[in-house]
């Protein structure tokens, strides 16, 4: 049995949320996509980022794995260009993405940019993917310090995004999945708001996954929240009867 709860919030600065996820335990998948561009262009990129990927994994049906979540990032890529390439107001949009299906004891996880995944287990709270940024690949190379990147003009520049390019390099994983392990998925107004000790504290500690994701959602809020915030949460019941049950909440 898989249990899931998702929320998304625009946060205390943003005027609309450019954040996207879809929480579908029918289909064991799980994605979370920030978007980026003017206007409504953001907005645009993660919600049909989001959409393609579900609708690939539906097409593959129940043998949907890691293959099937890489067609599907690759294919959003191109429909994300495509839309941009149809309306100038478009040009240059964009998204992250993360994306996870869940058929225990296995996970299979993808990732484009710096929204993340986490797995909290028996030995606490560890991130899964790697984030595609400047301040990843670049700034720690150089020996900033956290406090230098917190400030640096290329703290927000990603190395890769889904419709950055007309051809996208998608990082793949395949996991174990213990009984009771929680994969976070979430984008980086909340990782890159909180920092590590409050994730740590909150996946940690005992309580419903909707209290958790509500817990992460309101820390980022006292921390500011400057940037749209979202959270998808996916527990491994460790009961495998082949149901599922979820919770969605969007603010």
């Amino acid at each position: 049995m898989i249990r899931s709860f998702g929320i998304s919030n625009v946060g205390r600065v943003r005027s609309n949320n450019e954040d996207a996820y879809a929480n579908r335990p029918e289909l064991n998948l799980f994605v979370v996509a920030d978007g980026m561009g003017g206007a409504q262009a953001g907005e645009r990129a993660s919600q049909l980022t989001v959409q393609t990927v579900v609708d690939q994994v539906t097409q593959v049906g129940q043998e949907a794995g890691l293959e099937a979540l890489i067609r599907g990032a690759e294919r959003a890529n191109a429909n994300v260009r495509w839309e941009a390439s149809q309306h100038p107001e478009l040009a240059g949009m964009g998204t992250t993405l993360v994306a996870v299906i869940v058929r225990p004891p296995k996970a299979y996880i993808v990732n484009v940019g710096d929204s993340r995944a986490y797995r909290q287990g028996r030995g606490g709270l560890e991130q899964v993917t790697t984030d595609h940024s400047w301040v990843n690949e670049i700034g720690k190379s150089l020996g900033l310090t956290d406090e230098q990147l917190k400030v640096h003009p290329y703290r927000n520049v990603l190395t890769k995004a889904v419709g950055a390019e007309d051809e996208i390099q998608v990082e793949g994983f395949e996991i174990e999945l213990e009984p009771d392990d929680v994969l976070l998925l979430c984008s980086d107004g909340l990782h890159g708001v909180t920092g590590d000790g409050p994730l740590v504290d909150i996946m940690g500690s005992d309580g419903s996954l909707e209290y958790k994701c509500e817990a992460l959602i309101d820390t980022t809020l006292a921390y500011g929240a400057p940037d749209n915030v979202t959270a998808v949460l996916v527990e491994n019941t460790a009961e495998d009867d082949g149901s599922a049950s979820d919770e969605t909440a969007d603010v």
